[in-house]
């Protein structure tokens, strides 16, 4: 401890990469699965499917099933088709390795943000306060976890703090530095297109202060990254420049209302609790303390999360991309005031108890959440299924959801055909679908989520698929456990697995 606290006062950087580094290396390590649909369903999916050679969910458009552009940038999805290509020209097929050097890839790219979001503490206050952003920006207790997911909201983050960094360093022999930060913040908007609220914020700054050669730069630089990274692929791919983009918009704009809609005040409510008060009231007090000299950060966060609020479609993920710049601004401020405010100084064992309380909080979840296998059941069973060749059919009976959730067929190999039993689609309608596609389309497989009223259930099942054995049982992990007895919503359950004897007589041990 002594060594440690040495190192702290005299390199506080090397120990805080020290910690992002060893925290990211266990969430690559223990966090398998994925963290929500969109960071596996859009991204790992298609993209491995055409390393393979198929193409998952007609996305591309020689496929003959496809509409046309369906809203989702190529430029991320492209980089991991180009991973997944490389892994299986490699030879190493098994999903579980290359997903562990997946997050492996992602752990260190988020490497940038923990730098560099000290670098821009440090330049924007002191030694002290780069300290704390640092050491959160490496070991909030999400943090790791999300370094190693799928997310586009979270992928985008590093080329926004390159972009903020390149502004801010105010390096005087570089004199292309706000084209250099327009060439990452388009990067960043090639991740993720609602960054272009974000962005218009970073601009209207340097409008604001009269930069008038950094706003052109910048604008010039955010052009050609768009440019390549949007219209130039999109040319190729569809004729046609910014389709995506397009599509994008107007896809949104038509279904605002079909998605989980909130009240305003739904983000604020969220970061207030996510952050862990009462020091995440010291963050968003802190962020308005010096908002003259961190514009270049307030303002566009305030737009952003103004926007996400303004828009009916409300998902907790989809303001990720502004927590490391509310922590970096939020926490240098918060540090100005508290050697200015003669209340705070008065009531400094107040302030002490509380940042001590937010540790014991912070630390208690971060071993849990950075080694959470998120959706342990559904990625498992494809896993254990994966040991049967051709499986092609499978019935999943998800008989207490209104619609059933769709498989990782990922970790099985290949795409499966899926029957269902849900609460819109009883059992009857699957005795229809049986009849009319014959015994050879039959399921090979039932999948039973959950294990309430499972004899009645499988009776049920045994009447149109008598010779279904009892197979194996998959429980979800602990904190999947808990997510799913806070709110069923999280689709976490346990899976019954029942085998066919017509197509699979016997049991394949591993």
């Amino acid at each position: 401890m002594q060594l440690l606290s040495k190192y702290w006062k005299e390199k506080p950087l090397a120990v805080i990469m020290l910690a992002a580094i060893l925290l990211r290396l266990a969430a690559t390590v223990f966090a398998r699965g994925f963290g929500m649909h969109d960071d596996h369903f859009i991204i790992v999916e298609p993209a491995h499917s055409w390393a393979i050679g198929q193409d998952y969910d007609n996305w591309l458009p020689w496929s003959a099933e496809n509409k046309g552009p369906s809203g989702h940038s190529f430029f991320y999805i492209g980089f991991m088709y180009l991973v997944f290509h490389l892994l299986e020209q490699l030879s190493i097929h098994s999903p579980q390795i290359q997903m562990l050097i997946v997050r492996l890839i992602h752990g260190a790219f988020s490497l940038i943000t923990v730098y560099l979001g000290y670098r821009i503490a440090l330049k924007l206050s002191d030694l002290k306060a780069a300290r704390l952003t640092g050491l959160l920006l490496a070991a909030y207790w999400f943090m790791p976890w999300l370094s190693v997911r799928n997310l586009v909201e979270v992928v985008c983050i590093p080329f926004m703090v390159l972009g903020t960094w390149f502004l801010v360093s105010g390096s005087p022999g570089w004199k292309w530095r706000a084209l250099a930060a327009g060439f990452m913040f388009g990067l960043a908007f090639a991740v993720r297109y609602q960054l272009m609220v974000y962005i218009g914020g970073v601009w209207l700054v340097l409008l604001l202060e009269k930069k008038w050669k950094e706003n052109l730069q910048f604008a010039l630089g955010l052009i050609l990254s768009i440019a390549l990274t949007q219209g130039l692929i999109d040319l190729l791919i569809w004729k046609t420049p910014f389709a995506e983009l397009k599509q994008y918009v107007l896809y949104n704009i038509h279904h605002r209302y079909e998605y989980i809609v909130g009240p305003w005040y739904n983000y604020l409510v969220f970061l207030l609790v996510f952050l862990i008060p009462p020091v995440s009231i010291f963050i968003f007090t802190g962020f308005f303390r010096n908002w003259k000299k961190q514009m270049i950060l307030v303002l566009p966060v305030l737009l952003f999360l103004i926007f996400h609020s303004v828009f009916p479609n409300k998902q907790e993920r989809f303001i990720l991309p502004l927590v490391p710049f509310l922590l970096i601004a939020g926490v240098t401020g918060w540090h100005a005031l508290t050697g200015t405010s003669g209340f705070l100084q008065k009531h400094r064992q107040l302030v002490r108890a509380c940042w001590i309380f937010f540790w014991i909080i912070n630390l208690a979840l971060l071993p849990v959440v950075t080694t959470m296998y998120s959706k342990k059941a559904r990625v498992e069973s494809m896993t254990y299924l994966s040991r049967y060749p051709g499986i092609d059919f499978v019935l999943f009976d998800d008989t207490f959801r209104h619609e059933i959730l769709i498989p990782p067929s990922y970790y099985y190999g290949e795409k499966l055909n899926v029957y269902s039993i849900s609460g819109t689609h009883p059992c009857d309608s699957l005795q229809i679908q049986l009849e009319e596609y014959g015994k050879a389309k039959y399921p090979r497989f039932v999948l039973l989520f959950q294990d309430k009223e499972i004899n009645e259930r499988v009776e049920k099942i045994k009447a149109l698929l008598p010779n279904i054995e009892y197979e194996t049982r998959i429980d979800p992990g602990l904190v999947d456990r808990i997510l799913y007895w806070l709110n069923p919503v999280n689709a976490n359950q346990t899976i019954i697995i029942y085998r066919n004897k017509d197509f699979f007589p016997d049991k394949i041990t591993p």
